[in-house]
C-alpha cells in the first residue's frame, strides 16, 4: 500500500481555492451517461452586504442563509424530516425551532442524521423521532463536504466524526427522504472534484481491502487508514478510529481529479470488505449554493421532466 507524507484530514478538509463558475441563466444542461438531464436552477442575490469575512454586516453568518432559505422553501407543517448534521444545519436546526415557538411550523417530527443533530434539535425544542428501516421521511437536509457539478453527488464524511456519529445513520435517513437537499458554499460545488472519500471496511482483514482499493486508484490515490487520535500515519497508529457499528475507515485521498463519483461508489461497492463509503446520490436532490454575493439554487430533473421544460 503507497504512503504518503501528508495527513489525510489535512487533505480531506481542504479545498481548492478556485471555484467553479455557475452561470446565471435558467437552465443548465448536461451530459451523464450519455444521457441529456436539464438542471433546473434560480438565483436569489443576497441583500446585505459583506465585509469579506464571510459574516454579514447584520451579524447573520453566509450559511445562514442558505439554512434559512431551505426550511423557508422546503419545510411544512406536519412533516417528518431529517436533521442533517453540519454547521448548516445546526442553524437550519435551530431556525426551525425558532418557526415551531413562533407558531409559523406546527407538528414537526425530526430525525437526527447524528447525535449532534440529535442534541441541537433537543436544544431547539423540535420533537424528535429514532430512525427505523420503516420511517417515512418526507424531506431531509444536510451538508456535504462536495457536490459533483451536474450529477449532484455529493461525498460526506470527510471530517472526524464526534462521538457516536456514523455515516451509514446519516445515509439511511437521507436516502429515506422522499426529497433531499444539500446546503453549501460556492467553492464545494464544483466540475472538477478534489479531495478524498471515506471508505467504511470490516475491521478484519482490514489491510487486504486496503490494498484491494490501492490498487483500485493505483496512481491517482493513497490509501490512510483513518486514526482516532493526532496523525498516526498510514496506518492509523495503535489506536486506529472505530465506528459505532464497529467498522474502521479509509480515507481514499485522491492525488489527481476524481473523474466521477458515481463510479467510485460503483467500484467501491464491488470491493469485499467495504461497508459502506460516503459518497451519496439522491433523486429527487437539490442543491442550494450560498455565496457573499447571493444564493443559489440547483435541481436534479428527469430526462421527462426536462423534455417537458422545453414546452
Amino acid at each position: 500500500m503507497a504512503l504518503i507524507s501528508t495527513s489525510p484530514s489535512s487533505l480531506s478538509s481542504s479545498s481548492s481555492s478556485s471555484s467553479a463558475t455557475i452561470p446565471n441563466r435558467s437552465f443548465i444542461t448536461f451530459k451523464n451517461n450519455n444521457n441529456k438531464v436539464r438542471m433546473n436552477k434560480t438565483m436569489i442575490r443576497g441583500s446585505s452586504s459583506s465585509d469579506g469575512s464571510g459574516v454579514l454586516s447584520n451579524g447573520s453568518s453566509v450559511l445562514f442563509r442558505a439554512a434559512k432559505h431551505t426550511v423557508d422553501t422546503y419545510i411544512t407543517s406536519g412533516m417528518v424530516v431529517g436533521l442533517g448534521s453540519g454547521q448548516a444545519s445546526a442553524m437550519a436546526i435551530e431556525y426551525m425551532g425558532r418557526q415551531l415557538r413562533a407558531g409559523a411550523l406546527k407538528d414537526v417530527i425530526g430525525i437526527p442524521t447524528s447525535v449532534a443533530s440529535a442534541n441541537e434539535a433537543a436544544v431547539a425544542g423540535i420533537p424528535l423521532d429514532q430512525y427505523q428501516d420503516t420511517s417515512q421521511i418526507d424531506f431531509a437536509f444536510d451538508d456535504a463536504d462536495i457536490i459533483e457539478e451536474g450529477t449532484l453527488v455529493a461525498v460526506i464524511g470527510r471530517q472526524q466524526p464526534k462521538g457516536d456519529e456514523s455515516i451509514i445513520q446519516e445515509k439511511s435517513v437521507l436516502n429515506a427522504a422522499d426529497k433531499l437537499v444539500f446546503m453549501v458554499s460556492e467553492n464545494q460545488y464544483k466540475g472538477v472534484l478534489d479531495g478524498s472519500v471515506p471508505v467504511l471496511v470490516q475491521p478484519v482483514n482490514w489491510m487486504e481491502t486496503a490494498e484491494e482499493i490501492d490498487d483500485l486508484f493505483i496512481g491517482d490515490a493513497e490509501v490512510w487508514r483513518r486514526a482516532s487520535i493526532g496523525l498516526a500515519g498510514p496506518l492509523g497508529g495503535d489506536f486506529p478510529l472505530v465506528t459505532k457499528e464497529g467498522h474502521h475507515v479509509l480515507d481514499i485521498i485522491f492525488t489527481s481529479p476524481i473523474p466521477s463519483l458515481a463510479k467510485v461508489a460503483e467500484s467501491l461497492d464491488k470491493i469485499d470488505g467495504v461497508v459502506d463509503h460516503g459518497v451519496v446520490s439522491k433523486f429527487p436532490c437539490a442543491v442550494v449554493i450560498v455565496s457573499e454575493s447571493g444564493l443559489s439554487t440547483v435541481d436534479n430533473l428527469s430526462a421527462n421532466s426536462a423534455e417537458g421544460l422545453q414546452s
